[in-house]
Order: structure tokens, then C-alpha cells, then sequence
């Protein structure tokens, strides 16, 4: 599916009986003047929008005439002057949208969030970081992360450079491993996530892990998470049956941002793959996006979210370049709060049904206060570790706030939970 922006206006006459459904339009790129449009149904605030500046739509060109599906119905769209589309599902997206124009994207993608999943937000502050506000704090062992490979990476990112190792606990053993998840467990632990450096492949090394995570299950019943690297449809067969719970996976959208950044000699398509295998294999797949790994640039985010979105994901996640001390990348600025935010939309776009989530990686300050309540105007369906200012907007918004220990990845599971239950 593509959307658009479209600039214009237009008038709106009842055509067909109220509620009929159109069937998902072919994804098509165009741009140029157009005096008609089809709209997916889900789009269903156009009809709000309609005379306005802005307008988000999908569509594909025709002659004169139009159709226009609401929550109320079905509609011809006649044309009182020409309407200009920018891109919205190519290589740019939502790149040069400005500011105020934002602000009406947001709108639309709240309201697309609303419908398909009422108006509620989730708030998670798992325990590998300490939080605490007016509202909640995090629990020191409730969900920890776990690295398989202590402090070492072969990669040494530059936006990282295996520092963020150091913040999880070290079980470079299956023996360690087992140890470290039952102790866990006797504290009262809900589950943990199991991550580690990099092979010079792009992989993580599972392989003589999966049995020690097989019995961690079968013995402690934790739910467990794996941070995948670049992975085959053998090892991810193998972490199916030894009961994990999901896998993440950070996708990038840019081979020279691979080669840059991750200094690794993979290509997109190495990532394409790992989300078939992990699709093949049915583990619920939750991949991440980080905005402004290309040296705090906008490169490859929106067509990776395209790629994410042929693969059924359980969930997405969203979050940004948070420099850290000591990196080739201390010194580079993070990408805007609002070029975060045109990333939340397109996700939300591009996957309605699907959740949407500002994850835990995310400047700090003035910053992530911006970022957090833009995220809520975008109407996420979770925020790990928001800030004062995101819960209270919540608040005011009257959404139906909860908060978790859980890693935010699990958004999909709490969500089905919730929906089983009210069933």
C-alpha cells in the first residue's frame, strides 16, 4: 500500500449505500496533478479532512472522478481544482512534509489507531534501566537483558561499539545462561531478554545456546525474548522449538548504511531473508527501525518499514540514534523529534492493524519529551520509558493508560491477551 499527501480540495455527493468496503488497492508510486482518487477504506478520517489543505490518502490515478470510503459510506469525490500529491510510500515518504502539515498527519494516524485499537496506550519500563516517576518505577529484575557474549562484538558499530553490552548481564555459557535465568526467576523475574555481539556475519551465536534456552523454558517458565542478528531459517526453526516467546531484530533499509555504520559486508536483502526465516519459522517477529543510523540522517527508514511490512510483523518498533560517549558517533546530532515522528506515521500507515512503538533507544532531555508527546499525538500503542509530560498528555487526552515490566515487544501479546479476554 502507498500513501499520499495530498494538497488541494475537493467536494464530496453520497454515492453507493453507507458501509461498503473497497477492496485493497495495488501499490503504485506516481506524482503530478491528478483530478481523481480511490481510497482505502481504512482511511476513514478523509471524509474529515476532506476540505482541508491536507490529506492522506492511497490511491491510483484515473480520469475525472473518484471514490471516497468512509466509516459512513461510500462517496464519488468531484474535483474543484487540481490536487498535487507528494510522495508518501517511495524512497522519501514523509521526508519533506513540514512541520504544520505534520501536525494533521498525526491527526489521521491517531484516529486510524483509535479505530483499530480504541484509545488506549501501554507504558513499559523493563529493568535493564532504572525508571521512576509520579506514576510507576521499574522493578530491578522484573525483565533484565542478557548478553550470550559478555562485552564482546566483533562489529563494534560505530553508532554503539559494544558498549551498550556492558549494560546487560554476562552469560557467556550455556551454564551461565541457565544460572543466570533461574536466579532471575527465584527474584520473582517475568522474563528476560537473551541478546549478544555480533559474529563477523551479522549473526548472533545461538547455536550452542538453544538447548540451555530450551530447558530455561521447560524449568522456569519465563517468557523469553531473543535479539536476533542476521539469522537462517535453522537457527530460527530451533529457537522456535525451544519456546521462545519473540524475536527482535534490528532491519535496516540502506546498503551503505550497513557498510558504514555496521561496517558489515551484508546487504538489505541478508535482512529481507531473516525476516522470512523468522516468518517461516513462527516466531512472532517484532523488528526495530533506528532513526538516523546514517550519522543522524534520514536514509533507508521508510523503505525498510515497506520491506517490514511484506513480512506480517507481530509489532513494530521505532527508535532513534542516542549518541554515546566514547562511539565514532559521540559528537553526531540525533535526528529531529519530528523526523522520529514522520517515521511513526508512515508505520502506522503503511500497517494499521499492526502495533506501533516508541522504543527504549532515544535521546534524552528537552528531546525525548518532545519525542514522547509527538509519539502520543501519533497515537503508538506503547512508549517504553515515557517521560512525565508523554503520560500526563495521555492523561488529558483520556486514553486508557497502562504500565508493565515487561520489554515493550511484548505490545502484541499484551494486546491479544486483552482482546481473549473481552472476547
Amino acid at each position: 500500500m502507498s500513501m499520499y499527501v495530498v494538497v488541494g480540495s475537493a467536494s464530496i455527493i453520497p454515492f453507493v449505500k453507507p458501509n461498503t468496503m473497497a477492496e485493497p488497492i495495488e501499490t503504485r508510486i506516481f506524482s503530478g496533478k491528478l483530478s481523481l482518487y480511490i481510497v482505502w477504506p481504512q482511511c476513514f478520517q478523509i471524509y474529515k479532512l476532506i476540505t482541508k489543505p491536507l490529506i492522506l490518502v492511497s490511491l491510483r490515478k484515473s480520469e475525472k472522478t473518484g471514490i471516497f470510503v468512509s466509516l459512513s459510506g461510500l462517496y464519488w469525490i468531484g474535483v474543484e481544482t487540481s490536487m498535487t500529491t507528494q510522495k508518501i510510500g517511495d524512497h522519501n515518504d514523509l521526508v519533506h512534509v513540514s512541520d504544520k502539515e505534520l501536525e494533521k498527519v498525526l491527526t489521521t494516524a491517531r484516529s486510524i489507531s483509535w479505530k483499530n485499537f480504541g484509545k488506549k496506550i501501554r507504558f513499559y519500563a523493563p529493568s535493564f534501566i532504572h525508571y521512576r516517576t509520579s506514576h510507576f518505577r521499574s522493578a530491578p529484575d522484573a525483565f533484565p537483558t542478557i548478553s550470550i557474549t559478555g562485552s564482546s562484538c566483533a562489529l563494534k558499530c560505530k553508532h554503539c561499539g559494544g558498549k551498550v553490552l556492558n549494560t546487560m548481564i554476562s552469560a557467556p555459557t550455556p551454564e551461565e545462561l541457565i544460572n543466570v535465568c533461574v536466579s532471575l526467576k527465584e527474584k520473582g523475574a517475568l522474563g528476560c531478554l537473551i541478546s549478544g555481539g555480533c559474529l563477523p556475519d551479522g549473526s548472533i551465536p545461538f547455536d550452542k545456546f538453544i538447548d540451555a534456552i530450551a530447558k530455561i523454558k521447560q524449568d522456569t517458565g519465563l517468557t523469553i525474548i531473543v535479539h536476533t542478528g542476521v539469522i537462517d531459517l535453522s537457527t530460527a526453526t530451533r529457537l522456535k522449538k525451544a519456546g521462545v516467546d519473540a524475536a527482535l531484530i534490528d532491519v535496516i533499509g540502506s546498503d551503505e548504511t550497513i557498510r558504514e555504520i555496521y561496517q558489515l559486508n551484508v546487504k538489505v536483502d541478508d535482512y529481507r531473508s531473516s525476516l522470512e526465516a523468522l516468518r517461516k519459522a513462527g516466531i512472532p517477529t517484532v523488528p526495530h527501525v533506528l532513526v538516523g543510523l546514517h550519522y543522524g540522517k534520514i536514509k533507508g527508514e521508510f523503505q525498510v518499514l515497506k520491506i517490514i511490512s511484506e513480512y506480517a510483523p507481530s509489532a513494530v518498533i521505532i527508535i532513534a540514534l542516542m549518541p554515546i560517549h566514547g562511539t565514532p558517533m559521540e559528537n553526531v546530532s540525533p535526528p529531529a523529534p519530528e523526523e522520529i515522528a514522520k517515521v511513526l506515521v508512515t508505520a502506522r500507515l503503511m500497517m494499521p492493524k499492526i502495533p506501533v512503538v516508541l522504543g527504549c533507544m532515544r535521546p534524552k532531555g528537552e528531546h525525548r519529551i518532545r519525542t514522547d508527546t509527538l509519539a502520543v499525538e501519533a497515537g503508538v500503542n506503547a512508549i517504553a520509558f515515557p517521560t512525565e509530560e508523554a503520560i500526563h498528555l495521555a492523561e488529558s487526552m483520556g486514553l486508557e493508560i497502562t504500565f508493565s515490566s515487561l520489554c515493550c515487544s511484548q505490545v502484541f501479546d499484551d494486546i491479544k491477551r486483552e482482546v481473549s479476554t473481552e472476547v
